[in-house]
Formats: structure tokens, sequence, C-alpha cells
């Protein structure tokens, strides 16, 4: 059944696409409501994080990042310059960004540009403490007629440079001198062990006719190690002295009995523990002292050609061969073995 239309009117266009209301979704304005459980959670969550007592290590961290955070970030950056009550009283002033400060002669250079950074001072020294101790340094010197040389940057990184290699070579050194007294000791005991005389042990275990190096003589020891005995000796001397004379200080005052026994006269603590004094401690040795003024690489390499020549023992493979060729060892210094 068709009605008719009014005079002046249009019917509608079929192929305008109409709305379809059946698929039109709508959003809900009312935000999604949360559970008794959920709130109960976030309300301990929270009452967690409010109860937490931070320690001192955490909080200075925290302010150190935070500091270091603002110090980085540029003063002219927009969301601290929005929020800066200096550079909106600067605006009102007519500035607009740019250069402040004074600009060099030749036009070549510009006023300032960034601010001036906040240099944190750590110390609980007076401000300006520094500088009136360069100065009072720089007077005395002046008042003795020496004159401040210009250290030079790359002389100063070569000075430090070479005071690191020669404590690694150091540590190097002291090794190979170890090195050097065991494989030496070994040595010894063993040709002790071969003599006819000498094959019998003592209740402590030792061969007897030897004691080791250490009771040789200190001038009778090998230059190389030498001096680490001899460290060693004077080290063992005082920590005797002083347990003696603590001994003494501490031993309360008793009568003597003439008739007592040396067993009851250690026994109860009236005789002093004795030590061997070394006497060749106090003299002196021209030709360790000539040895220790050598340069430290000096010293490592000639360790290291004693090791080699008389025990064919490599420092750096940490191994002894059987014959002196050491076949397969690439060399006596440490670069050619890596």
């Amino acid at each position: 059944m068709s009605y008719p239309q009014a005079n002046g009117a249009s019917a509608p266009d079929q192929g305008e696409e109409e709305d379809d209301y059946m698929n039109m979704t709508f959003e809900d304005p009312t935000p999604a409501k949360e559970t008794s459980l959920q709130r109960t959670q976030r309300l301990k969550k929270e009452s967690r994080q409010r109860g937490l007592v931070k320690s001192k290590a955490q909080l200075a961290e925290e302010e150190a990042a935070a500091r270091e955070k603002a110090l980085s970030t540029s003063m002219l950056d927009d969301s601290r310059a929005k929020k800066s009550k200096g550079f909106a009283m600067m605006a009102k002033m007519g500035f607009s960004g740019g250069s402040l400060g004074k600009k060099a002669e030749d036009g070549g250079g510009q006023g300032r540009t960034e601010p001036i950074k906040v240099d944190i001072k750590e110390d609980r020294a007076g401000i300006g403490l520094e500088s009136d101790k360069k100065r009072k340094l720089r007077e005395a010197a002046e008042a003795h007629g020496i004159k401040a040389a210009k250290l030079d940057p790359d002389e100063y990184r070569e000075r430090v440079r070479k005071e690191r290699e020669d404590a690694r070579l150091e540590k190097q050194f002291h090794a190979a001198q170890r090195m050097a007294e065991r494989l030496d000791d070994e040595e010894a005991a063993a040709a002790a062990v071969t003599e006819p005389t000498a094959t019998a042990t003592s209740q402590s275990g030792k061969t007897k006719g030897y004691d080791g190096i250490s009771s040789r003589p200190l001038k009778a020891i090998p230059v190389l190690y030498r001096g680490l005995l001899r460290h060693r000796a004077e080290q063992e001397r005082d920590r005797r002295m002083r347990h003696d004379l603590e001994q003494s200080l501490s031993r309360l005052p008793t009568y003597e009995d003439d008739d007592e026994d040396e067993d009851g006269k250690k026994a109860l603590g009236k005789t002093q523990s004795t030590y061997a004094a070394i006497e060749d401690l106090d003299e002196e040795d021209d030709e360790l002292d000539e040895f220790n003024a050598l340069e430290i690489s000096e010293r490592l390499r000639q360790a290291l050609e004693y090791l080699r020549a008389r025990h064919q023992y490599c420092f750096w493979c940490k191994a002894a061969y059987p014959d002196s060729e050491m076949e397969g060892c690439p060399g006596l210094t440490e670069d050619e073995h890596d």
C-alpha cells in the first residue's frame, strides 16, 4: 500500500546508506566498579608502602639519583622553564632566549647560554679552604725560589701508567721469588735424602742434616730471593721480641727457689722464652742493595732466567720441563705467552 506524497516533496534517495541502529554500540559512562577483594588488596598494598621505613643508604641513593637527574637536565628545557619563576621574571623584562653576559672582544664568542651549574660540596671544610691552601703553598714555594712547573697531561698519564705497570710487575716478581725459594728448597731436600748419612728422619718428619733454606746464612742464599727471606726473618724477630716483652710485663713477682728443677720453673712460667738472634740481619749487604736498585722489570727478568736455567721451570707456563731445551715453551717474556 502506498501513500500519496505531498506536493513539492521528493522521495528519499534509495542509494543513501541508512544508519544501522541494531549494531551500534555505546560506551558505558560508569567506570568499572571495584570489588571488595580488589579494594582490600589495594588498601593493604598502600598501607605497606606507607609503613615501609627506608634505610639511610636507600634514602641517600634516592637523593643522589634525584640530584643527578636535576643537574643533568638543562634549565632551558621547556618543562623546567615553564615552572621556573626566574625565567618568568626574565620573560617579563624582555628575555626570549639566547645567551647572557659579556661577549668576546673578537666577536667570535657569545655570552653564557646555560646557568651556572651547581657544585656539590661533600666535605665539611669551609668555602675557599682549598684555594687558601693553594695560595699558601704557592707563596711558600716562591719564598724559596721554587717555581711551580706546569704539568703536561700526557706526562701525567704516562707516569700513572708506569706506576700501575710497576705495581703489577712487583706482584709477579714476588711470586717468582717464592717459586724460586720453593724449588731450591725441594732440590736441597732431595739432595739431603740421597746422602747415605742423611736418610734418617727426625720425630718432626724432617730429614736429618737439612733444616731448610731459612736456616742458612743470608749471604749464602741467592740474591734473587734473599730480600724476601731477610724481610721474613726481621718480622719473626720483631714478633718474638714483642711476645717476650708482653710476657715479662704480665708475669707476677715470685720468689726464687734454688732447689727447683727446670721443668717446675717452666710449668710456673718463671723461665723466659729465648730465641735465636740472626746476627747477619744487622749487617750491610751491598750485593742485595745493588740488586734492589735495579728496575723491577730487570729484577723480574733475572728471576725468570734463574728459574729456567736452574730448574727448567717456566713461570708463565706454570710447568717444569724435562730438559733445558724446554720444548713447547713460547719464550721468556709474558708477551710471548699471549
